[in-house]
């Protein structure tokens, strides 16, 4: 079972230079705020890409929304880690979805768009992209031999924010994102979890701007590789890597970073919480949750968490991806009347699982979910995950709310008339 930071050795020295690393930070205020309208404005304005969607098949497994891109493609072998965000205006709907995907040239992962008008039929690239309409390949890993992200890089989280010193006509799209460089880590992660010969390397968070979504310049962080931040000093939860950085807009001056590590002393996987004013430097609070109860899907921990507010007044929402003692894989949910602390899990047991069909897309496996809250009469929620089914291949899938109710999932099998 594959993990977030878990890689094979086998890479090439091919690199496809997509973007530098910037060199200085950009003039940015203590208090960056969310620019909805510009959001809308910036992404709905853009013209029509010429790539042609991807349709499911009316036959297509449940939950399945997003497979292998083509042979050649960049993303032909491997794809994972949906970062989701809808955007809508008077008279169009449009979603947006960052990934990270994999080709057959053995290079490490990247990240790329792929664009829908519904959620479902994605249009996606075969290449890199061009223009500020364009869908594929985004972002690659740096080529900067000192960057903590010389191997691979996969998306955590965009946040959409803008100062009145930015220098800009619009909101700038930050993406925060897990960058892996070549050492090596060497702990026991148990039966199930990594311990199936493949190398496990060290990840640190980052941050890149943009002001279409489609186009990076990294912006480098306190730390001497360009990191937000390093792992946590030994004997610490997060002293062996850190990885899948989620951000959440509090309010002005107060975001939230969510992440996970794995901790030596619980030998379990645990998320964490970091503050910031600015969303570039980064003060840690501590882990916030750990392994669940004996027997648990979510034992031997939790991971790439995705935290979202509930309402104005309703506290947050977390779902996660549990780890089982055997390492299979399941979707979690917490609560949280701040968002800080007194995390509590709800219910029993996951909301999410994987397929019980023995061919099934994700049969091995779910995970990396990404939560969308949609509006009208139902307010129904979309469950974005990735799946791991036979081989370890690896698709993107969705699953949909029972109403309004955040704390109960069933996956896509089609738009009901």
């Amino acid at each position: 079972m594959h993990d977030l930071h878990v890689y094979s050795s086998r890479t090439n020295n091919t690199h496809i230079p997509i973007l530098t690393r910037c060199s200085t930070k950009p003039d940015i205020g203590n208090d960056p705020i969310i620019e909805t309208d510009s959001i809308e404005t910036s992404f709905l304005q853009a013209s029509n890409p010429t790539k042609k969607p991807q349709f499911p098949s009316p036959l297509c497994p449940r939950g399945l929304v997003f497979d292998l891109g083509p042979n050649g493609s960049w993303d032909s072998q491997e794809v994972g880690y949906p970062v989701v965000k809808r955007f809508v205006s008077d008279d169009e709907e449009r979603w947006y979805m960052w990934y990270h995907g994999r080709g057959e040239e053995g290079r490490g992962d990247a990240i790329g768009l792929a664009i829908s008008s519904n959620g479902v039929h994605w249009e996606r690239g075969m290449g890199s992209v061009q223009s500020n309409a364009d869908v594929g390949l985004a972002m690659n890993f740096s080529l900067d031999w000192w960057g903590f992200d010389t191997l691979s890089v996969r998306p955590s989280d965009v946040v959409i924010m803008s100062s009145s010193k930015v220098r800009t006509s619009s909101a700038v799209y930050w993406l925060y994102y897990t960058g892996f460089n070549s050492e090596k880590i060497e702990f026991n992660v148990g039966v199930g979890v990594g311990g199936d010969g493949t190398d496990v390397f060290k990840s640190l968070p980052g941050l890149a701007i943009s002001q279409d979504g489609r186009h990076w310049a990294r912006i480098e962080g306190e730390h001497h590789t360009g990191a937000l931040f390093d792992v946590g000093q030994e004997k610490e939860w997060d002293s062996l890597f850190v990885a899948a950085p989620k951000v959440v807009y509090h309010t002005s001056g107060d975001l939230r970073m969510y992440y996970h590590s794995f901790d030596i002393e619980s030998s379990t996987f645990c998320v964490g919480i970091a503050r910031s004013r600015d969303g570039m430097k980064w003060v840690k609070l501590g882990k916030i949750m750990g392994g669940g109860v004996s027997g648990g899907f979510d034992e031997f921990g939790v991971m790439n968490s995705h935290v979202v507010r509930y309402g104005k007044d309703r506290g947050y929402i977390m779902a996660y991806e549990g780890v089982a003692a055997d390492g299979a894989r399941s979707i979690g949910l917490a609560v949280s009347p701040d968002g800080l602390k007194d995390w509590k899990r709800f219910g029993d047991g996951a909301i999410l699982q994987r397929s019980v069909e023995e061919d099934g897309w994700d049969n091995k496996g779910v995970g990396s979910p990404c939560l969308v809250q949609m509006d009208g009469e139902n307010d129904e929620w979309r469950l974005y995950y990735r799946g791991i089914g036979i081989g370890g291949r690896t698709s993107i899938g969705m699953a949909v709310s029972e109403g309004s109710k955040v704390t109960s999932f069933r996956k896509w099998t089609g738009f009901h008339l």
